[in-house]
This record gives C-alpha cells, structure tokens and sequence, in this order.
C-alpha cells in the first residue's frame, strides 16, 4: 500500500478532481454543482489518499460533523483506474481514525453497494430504522436507495 498516502490535509485536495470524479463516477452526485460540492467541502472533514509517485489524488471522501458527538460520512469514492488496490479500505481506515479521535459516539452513511467495506469497520443496518427521519426539499425527492 506504500504506493498510496492518505491524508488529513485539506490543501492537498484538488477540488477540479472531486468534482470531475463525483460527477462522472458517482450515482449519487451527477447532478451536484462545483460550487455545492466546494460548498459541502467546506463544511466537512475531507480527505484524500495520493499516489505516492505523482501525488495525483485518486480517492475522496468527507466527513459531515460537529466534531464531538456525530458524523456522517459522505461521497466517499476512488478513481476508476486506481480500484482493486485497497483505496476505499485505506480512505475509510482513515476517516474512521479520525472519527474516533474525534470521540464521535456514532457515524451514519448511506450505499447502495459497498455494505461490506463498511461492515468491516462495525456500520451495520440502522435498527429500527422507525426511529430515523429525513426531510426533502419539495423540489429535491429522492427515490429510496435500493
């Protein structure tokens, strides 16, 4: 994994590759504007795991919090061309080494298809789900995950 450095740092995020990589590689982002996800940025925890020969950024993910009590983990995701080498392990080790020196009581997040790099790492299914909530937007509905 030495070929690959996560990092805590914001000013080594590329906000053009964020973008860029949410909308073309995401299902949930495609729609989002640069500057919401400049926005969203800075209002997270964000963090990015680097190819230790380039220092391009290949992996993203942030962290919504208070920084003491809750998080919730977002837009967690890995170029396309660097998958298969342990990146979405390494930036979720990371954020969760974060989380928990935040001492953050409980992380929520929403996938569709990766409950199993979650679960290593203890997420589990929200029980019972009767007692969480959200509220759209009128003009933003979202169909239920699947």
């Amino acid at each position: 994994m030495s070929e690959y450095e996560f990092s805590a740092d914001p000013a080594r995020l590329d906000p053009d590759w964020i973008h860029a990589t949410l909308q073309r590689h995401s299902y949930w982002a495609q729609d989002r504007t640069r500057e919401t996800q400049e926005a969203a940025n800075r209002g997270s925890r964000c963090f990015g795991v680097y190819a230790a020969d380039t220092g391009r950024q290949v992996a993203f993910a942030r962290l919504v919090t208070d920084g003491a009590t809750f998080g919730w983990l977002a837009d967690v995701i890995v170029d396309p061309e660097h998958r298969g080498h342990g990146l979405g392990k390494l930036i979720v080790d990371g954020v969760v080494r974060e989380a928990d020196r935040l001492g953050l009581k409980r992380t929520v997040l929403m996938t569709n298809d990766a409950h199993t790099l979650y679960a290593r790492h203890d997420w589990e299914p929200v029980a019972p789900a009767e007692n969480w909530l959200v509220r759209w937007r009128a003009d933003a509905r979202h169909p239920q995950p699947r």
